[in-house]
């Protein structure tokens, strides 16, 4: 390690002053430790790490030790990419998870190893039951179905068998229902059942005498019941979200807050996903034609969508920031890319600003999951193009299945769950039935 390293690192981020004041200060530090330890320029070694890591914890509370060990990490991948030396973090994250805080926390306690080894994994369908279970999903996939919820499930459930050892010879009934026992909820309940009756007809396939589980049909209903209603916003309360979006507070990622109008565009002007928004690519925008491609999405459904004027504005006026942030421009290249981590911003980070943007707008309280929800402005775009269909004097009816189209959907079926009543729409249809019922009602004459 040397000083020029330290500079040409922070040379290749786009941070601000404050940032890169901060950086230099940590990563100095750092490399002084670890040249008084290393003093022949061996590599860093995972001891010399964690000794760092126990002197920063001596004087500094946990959390401000994961965030100087993530600028540690950064660094030490941009020295590992340039070809001097291996970065011990990312060896162990490829070990024991992703996750920097609890890798960090296991590093700094007295039986490191043995905490280390508790973070470990657990292998994949490693259960009584794995087997099965991928070859289920395998079979399912085979078919042509996505087959993602149910796998999901599916891992949980091998988790907690390999979590619960004791229970490998119980049979599938007693399997299910300590796995019900372990999470309180109805949703949970539902989940199990549903998870049952997939593997009970996948061993009934290899044995006919095995009976297929049910679905308590009641459940369901109480899962329906108990979900939360969408929060559709009026057209003031969608102002109110693309200005705090567009004074997002961002003094060390400029291009964010206009990524977010976008983002925001994208959800509530065309009805995008998240999934979709994420996944988007500089080739699947059409800025001429006014269009942009959503790929092999839900359903196995690719379309080709055409953009308002004001939805392309906003695009046109991110792509130019995004350009002038230095941002790759290949085809094949992100549309959401972050210049402070230098690659493309994850379905979970979209999602996790658009929340911060609803807070900020003061529609969600700081905390928990109360509130609307991103996916929520999926919903109102639809009652939005109600309520205009019946200001045009459109007939819906009608509409329905561009509409599925336009959403995505395999069927019109998917889309009725869109279709919620608000008060506008409730005037916009009394006053269409008023209107055609009041000839009617004339031409029958009083018969009072």
């Amino acid at each position: 390690m040397n000083a020029d390293d330290v500079d040409r690192f922070l040379d290749s981020l786009a941070i601000g002053r404050q940032s890169r004041y901060s950086y230099c200060s940590i990563l100095r530090a750092f490399q002084a430790f670890a040249l008084e330890r290393t003093p022949g320029g061996e590599a860093l070694s995972l001891e010399t790490l964690r000794a760092w890591l126990m002197h920063e914890a001596a004087r500094s509370p946990l959390a401000s030790v994961v965030c100087r060990a993530g600028v540690v990490a950064r660094y030490l991948d941009w020295r590992a990419g340039a070809g001097h030396g291996a970065n011990p973090l990312a060896a162990l994250q490829d070990d024991y998870g992703p996750r920097l805080h609890p890798i960090v926390r296991a590093l700094i306690e007295d039986d490191g190893e043995g905490a280390l080894e508790r973070l470990r994994p657990l292998p994949e369908f490693g259960s009584s039951l794995g087997a099965l279970m991928r070859e289920h999903i395998a079979r399912m996939q085979s078919l042509g179905y996505i087959y993602e919820v149910t796998a999901r499930d599916f891992r949980r459930f091998d988790r907690f068998l390999q979590q619960h050892p004791e229970l490998a010879d119980e049979p599938l009934p007693a399997l299910l229902a300590a796995w019900r026992d372990s999470c309180p909820g109805v949703r949970h309940a539902l989940r199990v059942q549903q998870c049952g009756r997939a593997l009970s007809q996948a061993m009934n396939r290899r044995d006919p005498t095995v009976a297929v589980l049910s679905i308590d049909a009641g459940l369901q209903h109480r899962v329906i019941q108990e979900e939360r209603k969408p929060y559709l916003f009026t057209e003031t309360e969608v102002e109110r979200l693309f200005e705090a979006a567009r004074t997002f507070p961002s003094v060390n990622a400029p291009l964010r807050p206009t990524a977010l109008v976008a983002m925001l565009a994208l959800a509530y002007c065309a009805g995008l996903r998240v999934g979709e928004i994420a996944s988007l690519t500089l080739a699947d925008l059409d800025v001429d034609d006014a269009t942009v491609e959503i790929r092999e999405t839900k359903f196995f459904k690719s379309r080709r969508l055409p953009l308002a004027p004001g939805v392309l504005a906003v695009i046109s006026r991110y792509l130019l920031a995004r350009t002038a942030a230095g941002a790759p421009i290949g085809p094949e290249a992100p549309l959401w890319w972050s210049p402070l981590r230098r690659h493309r911003y994850s379905y979970s980070a979209i999602e996790k600003f658009l929340t911060h943007v609803i807070r900020r707008a003061g529609f969600k309280p700081e905390r928990g999951q109360r509130g609307p929800r991103v996916h929520d402005l999926r919903h109102s775009f639809v009652a939005r193009r109600m309520v205009q269909w019946y200001r045009d004097g459109v007939d819906p009816q009608t509409r329905l299945p561009h509409l599925a189209t336009y959403l995505g959907h395999k069927d019109i079926i998917s889309t009725l769950v869109y279709l919620n009543m608000t008060p506008e729409l409730l005037e916009q249809a009394g006053e269409r039935y008023r209107q055609r019922g009041a000839h009617a009602l004339h031409a029958s004459g009083d018969r009072t």
